[in-house]
């Protein structure tokens, strides 16, 4: 089944690539390819991005840090990236976009409201999300939950670097098992920490199934997005 709005979730690792911190623009740039090809599937597309590359809040607030304050740079960070993401897909992939901000920023950023976010969708516009939720102690997968919620997403797509949910990590393990499906329950239960806890609860009560697979498997997006069965299905 082909999806008609999907929202994706980007971590900011994922645009990291090989380096140990910040952008790889030769990551985005295959990542905005990837997204454009899905446009031009005639497919919504909204995307939330995180900013671990950049500065992660729960760290900082580990080593001492105020957690709000930790959250909030955190939050700016994925903003970074967003742009980083946007100059990808209008510069390089002629295709258009528009930036949505929960924290306002209006020189760089359109505030967010829900009926400009869907009417930028209706209009064949890639949505990107930043700023997370704008408030703390919430992370970017909640914020990937709420959005998908508001503007009536059919999916989640989880881009990570692995090809899918396994019962233990597959780099240390060789004999982990990879799992085709699961029920938010079992992902709950299980504590397999697809995403939190706070994130898989307001999927599960508005029915969004979520779809997680490697990223940097080719064509990955657009054969999740065309409904070819790939990674592992959470509903």
């Amino acid at each position: 089944m082909k999806y008609r709005r999907i929202l994706l979730k980007l971590s900011g690792e994922a645009l990291m690539g090989d380096k140990a911190f910040g952008i790889d623009p030769v990551i985005a740039q295959s990542l905005a390819g990837e997204i454009a090809r899905v446009v031009q599937a005639n497919i919504e597309v909204a995307v939330v991005v995180g900013g671990g590359n950049i500065f992660r809040g729960v760290k900082a607030s580990a080593s001492g840090m105020d957690r709000a304050t930790a959250d909030y740079m955190g939050m700016l960070a994925t903003v970074m990236n967003c742009l980083a993401l946007q100059d990808a897909l209008e510069r390089q992939h002629d295709t258009p976009t528009r930036l949505l901000s929960a924290i306002e920023m209006k020189e760089v950023a359109e505030p967010f409201i829900r009926r400009r976010a869907m009417r930028h969708l209706e209009k064949g516009r890639v949505v990107i999300f930043g700023a997370g939720s704008g408030n703390p102690f919430f992370t970017t997968d909640t914020a990937a939950a709420l959005r998908a919620a508001e503007i009536d997403a059919e999916v989640i797509f989880k881009a990570t670097k692995v090809d899918g949910i396994y019962d233990s990590d597959p780099k240390l393990n060789p004999d982990a098992k990879r799992y085709e499906e699961l029920t938010y329950q079992e992902v709950l239960v299980q504590n397999l920490r697809v995403m939190d806890s706070t994130a898989i609860a307001l999927c599960s009560e508005n029915k969004i199934p979520i779809i997680v697979f490697n990223i940097f498997e080719k064509d990955s997006i657009y054969r999740a997005a065309t409904g070819e069965p790939i990674g592992t299905r959470v509903f």
